[in-house]
């Protein structure tokens, strides 16, 4: 957080905001003011008008369609709702710059990560292409992001969720804006990263003086970034003030109801199991404990494993061109075993680029390795029918990262949801399959009138909420939940915590839970796997590896979380500099680390 010395003229001053969509408002009579130097958080559950706000900021909501019916934008003085739009070309990405919240949709596939970069350097800065890419490189360093040189010629397919998103932060920093607007800047980065993009961010507005709206469910982020908060529900602002004072004393019921919902690290010391805990929810204005509390002791661990990795090796081969040999390779996962079993929820944690979605797509069969074995329900996928391999993928199933990405844009969320139900022929009839996709949406909270919406209607969240409901209509024994959780604010996130613990105790389903949000992994996990590099350092108990770490690359990982109290100076062991790069010569293979048992069940990787 900064302290800024003159706060009487604001940088950007939002006032009686309303923006419409057709009829249906969905921002009120907002106002709020960021002053230079200083960040305004603005939280809210998905849904509630945080990211057409930062639209309309930027005058991109009504390039989608949207009406500012009252309400003025100003920033440094200027009205930005009256700026044609061919004046905003200037302003957008120099004065104003944004993150935006889903990297993937908002990199242009087509160009490589070094034009996209370049591009807004040649518009902005008047910069020679060479000059532009040298600058290019520079901010991909910045960002933490190895071997940057390699990275400004590839495209935003070949980079997982977290280096997308830096790229994104890179792009918005280029040109350093006097205003940043950043939506979930950090939900795909894993807690090292997220510590120092924050410290950049911090360092660059102190340099600057740069103001920030800094829009977000992880309320960890808020503590430690904000100067002042702004709380939306509904469209509305419901509750403004000081970080301290909104953590502190709270007066409105959402935003205590809000701030109960907060996973806190450490909740779960001295207990075996995860627990499934109550939810607080609104009911006649004022918050409420709803729900039973219950020790999450589902796993069966006297039954033969759902599923069995062993060995896995996954690798890339680099090519100078379509045709030539490889030269280099990427030594994604490496000799990597684990069992999941009956009733188990497997978090496997660790940086971006580690490995983490390529071991999940492996198992779903989405990406070849190159050697090891792999079982489900005591069946090695080498030995499956076609048969059997259709009903494997009904009984495992897939939450994508990205979830804009992962459903179709010309149809409904309804079809989407139905495909499964109909391609496994698990219901018939269309009365009876609609009623199915109706209780799913229901139960990831949306309602059965969101059936007939296609996903850009949707928030992220929202996005996220149907490809939960999308996953589990075919009824799976495994669920891959692949950040399924990250884009969701922190009461639909608690909500969706206790279904996927409802569903764990109802039909024994298991999870390879993979994020990068450590107080939910404590919060939801029988056993952890950290990965570094591809291979796994440390894995056991979650009493074991979040109470007594041995491996130090654990220890700093969870030194790096946030904490949700504005109160708390966070004591970090940043883990500085590049990320080693796994991509190596051909024939230059990294060494494979032995795994050594220092207690029942508690392994660490050690050198061979």
């Amino acid at each position: 957080m900064t302290n800024a010395t003159d706060i009487s003229s604001p940088l950007l001053s939002v006032s009686d905001l309303t923006v419409a969509f057709g009829e249906n408002r969905v921002v009120e009579n907002l106002s709020f003011s960021v002053a230079p130097g200083r960040t305004v958080a603005v939280v809210g559950e998905s849904g509630s008008g945080k990211s057409v706000t930062s639209l309309s900021v930027m005058r991109l909501a009504d390039m989608m369609g949207a009406k500012f019916e009252t309400g003025s934008v100003l920033f440094n003085g200027k009205d930005l709702l009256k700026v044609p739009q061919k004046d905003m070309r200037a302003i957008r990405g120099k004065e104003i710059a944004m993150i935006f919240q889903e990297p993937m949709t908002s990199l242009n596939p087509v160009f490589t990560i070094g034009d996209q970069i370049c591009e807004v350097l040649l518009l902005h800065e008047k910069l020679t292409k060479a000059a532009a890419m040298t600058e290019a490189r520079r901010l991909l360093e910045m960002v933490r992001l190895p071997d940057a040189e390699a990275l400004l010629k590839r495209y935003p397919h070949q980079l997982s969720g977290g280096m997308r998103q830096r790229v994104m932060i890179a792009m918005a920093l280029a040109c350093r804006p006097k205003l940043l607007i950043a939506d979930e800047p950090t939900t795909a980065l894993d807690v090292t990263i997220q510590a120092q993009i924050l410290n950049i961010m911090r360092d660059l507005q102190k340099d600057l003086g740069m103001g920030m709206v800094f829009i977000t469910h992880d309320m960890g982020v808020v503590a430690e970034m904000a100067d002042d908060v702004v709380v939306m529900w509904k469209g509305k602002k419901v509750e403004e003030g000081p970080v301290r004072e909104i953590f502190a004393n709270p007066k409105q019921p959402y935003t205590r109801a809000l701030l109960s919902a907060v996973p806190k690290l450490g909740s779960l010391q001295g207990e075996d199991f995860p627990k499934r805990m109550p939810l607080t929810v609104l009911q006649d204005g004022e918050p409420k404990t709803v729900g039973e509390e219950r020790i999450q002791q589902t796993a069966r661990y006297d039954v033969p494993p759902l599923l069995s990795v062993r060995d896995l090796f996954v690798r890339f081969d680099i090519r100078k061109n379509l045709f030539g040999k490889a030269t280099h390779r990427c030594s994604a996962v490496q000799n990597v075993s684990f069992d999941i079993h009956p009733g188990e929820t497997l978090a496997l944690v660790g940086e971006s680029g580690s490995g983490k979605s390529t071991i999940g797509r492996t198992i779903q069969q989405l990406q070849n390795s190159l050697s090891g074995e792999i079982s489900f329900n005591g069946k090695t996928y080498s030995s499956m029918s076609a048969a059997e391999r259709f009903r494997m993928r009904q009984e495992v199933q897939y939450i994508f990262q990205d979830p804009f990405a992962s459903l179709d844009p010309r149809k409904t969320v309804g079809f989407s949801i139905a495909e499964p139900i109909n391609t496994h022929g698990l219901i018939l009839g269309s009365k009876d399959v609609r009623r199915r996709v109706d209780e799913l949406l229901e139960r990831v909270g949306l309602s059965s009138e969101h059936a007939d919406r296609y996903p850009h209607e949707f928030s992220g969240g929202q996005r996220q909420r149907v490809c939960i409901a999308r996953a589990l209509a075919s009824d799976p024994k495994l669920i891959i939940a692949d950040e399924a959780l990250s884009a969701l604010d922190v009461s639909i996130q608690a909500q969706i915590i206790n279904l996927f613990m409802d569903l764990q105790a109802e039909r024994g389903l298991a999870y390879l839970f993979i994020s990068h949000d450590m107080a939910v992994v404590e919060k939801m996990s029988h056993r952890v796997a950290v990965l570094y590099l591809g291979q796994i350092m440390e894995m056991g108990s979650r009493r074991q590896v979040f109470e007594t770490p041995m491996h130090d690359y654990t220890r700093r990982l969870l030194s790096a979380v946030p904490v949700a109290d504005p109160t708390v100076e966070r004591k970090s062991t940043l883990i500085e500099g590049e990320i080693p790069n796994p991509v190596r010569m051909v024939g230059d293979e990294p060494p494979i680390l032995r795994r050594e048992e220092i207690n029942p069940g508690h392994f660490i990787a050690r050198s061979a």
